[in-house]
């Protein structure tokens, strides 16, 4: 156990401060940050992706930000070798990895050690997935896809039954993958917050992202030729606002909309991070960021020896506390 590599993890839904929390471990012992957001790899995905400002990257090292362009989907496959690739990386030179995200099929296949291989289509279960749309509708199929993996299905209509066939090849092949023991010896610190002031926060930081330009960004990708509500930008944010371009809801309705499909994009993601899950040691982040205890627990997991980065601020949604 103790030849493994260590490394923290700092999972969450949306909106609980994993960001902050990162940047501040990293700052006060010397690591550098992987993202774990399936769409924070995509460039020009910045204010709605609620993506690490120039100035939280400045404060810390990331790593598998702005890897992939929009139209271009990355697989779990095609992340899980380059993460594994920037811990050992980091770690060879002697710095603390700190895989930081709420996308749980990407944290979780990173520290079980899953292998998953490339996916070449396979033809004869397409063939009867297409017969059981056929027989039974769309949405059955889609409600499978939903059920073994929420936050995927999410993501795709249900009415396209093209994707959502490729999305259950791919989830089939992950249930399948081999799983061996990982190279980590793991810290996983889960961010908790009450439901309700969690819902509160989201909605101000919606708010927050329209007034720091995210009906601007989201006009920017579609004259770039991406289409918004397809592939990566099918999610939260540029789906709705793609919507009010076309001139199918007003801005007030896409906003409103946004912040119910961000709700709910938590409780997918607690289908992932279950607050039982004795993986997690889990922090209260209701109210102020809890950065002492994190800072305590991490010191405890790499032993009272190992030697500390520079000491940073506390910070709290990524400002300096004062």
């Amino acid at each position: 156990m103790s030849e493994r590599q260590p490394l923290v993890a700092v999972i969450g839904a949306t909106a609980t401060g994993k960001t902050a929390l990162a940047i501040s471990l990293a700052q006060q012992f010397g690591g550098e940050i992987i993202n774990a957001d399936s769409r924070q790899v995509y460039s020009g995905m910045d204010i709605g992706t609620a993506k690490p400002t120039a100035g939280e990257r400045a404060a810390a090292v990331h790593h598998l930000i702005d890897i992939r362009r929009p139209d271009l989907p990355l697989s779990l496959g095609e992340w899980l070798p380059m993460a594994r690739e920037a811990i050992a990386e980091i770690s060879s030179r002697g710095r603390l990895p700190i895989l930081c995200g709420g996308t749980g099929q990407y944290v979780w296949a990173l520290l079980e050690g899953w292998r998953v291989p490339a996916v070449p289509p396979d033809m004869e279960l397409r063939a009867n997935l297409e017969k059981r749309a056929e027989a039974s509708g769309a949405s059955a199929l889609w409600q499978e896809l939903a059920a073994a993996d929420p936050e995927r299905a999410a993501q795709i209509n249900p009415r396209n039954v093209r994707r959502v066939i490729r999305a259950l090849e791919l989830q089939r092949n992950a249930r399948s993958a081999r799983a061996e023991t990982p190279p980590y010896r793991a810290l996983t610190i889960g961010l908790a917050s009450e439901r309700a002031m969690l819902y509160e926060k989201i909605d101000a930081r919606v708010d927050r992202m329209m007034a720091d330009g995210l009906l601007d960004e989201a006009r920017y990708l579609a004259r770039c030729g991406f289409v918004l509500g397809q592939g990566p930008l099918s999610g939260v944010g540029y789906s709705q606002l793609g919507q009010f371009l076309d001139g199918e809801l007003t801005l007030p309705e896409a906003v409103a909309r946004i912040k119910t499909r961000t709700h709910a994009l938590v409780r997918r993601q607690n289908t992932w991070f279950k607050s039982g899950d004795v993986r997690i040691t889990w922090l209260d982040a209701t109210g102020r960021l809890p950065t002492a205890e994190a800072r305590a627990r991490v010191h405890r997991f790499l032993g009272s020896t190992t030697p500390c980065g520079t000491i940073g601020p506390d910070l709290q949604d990524g400002i300096p506390a004062g």
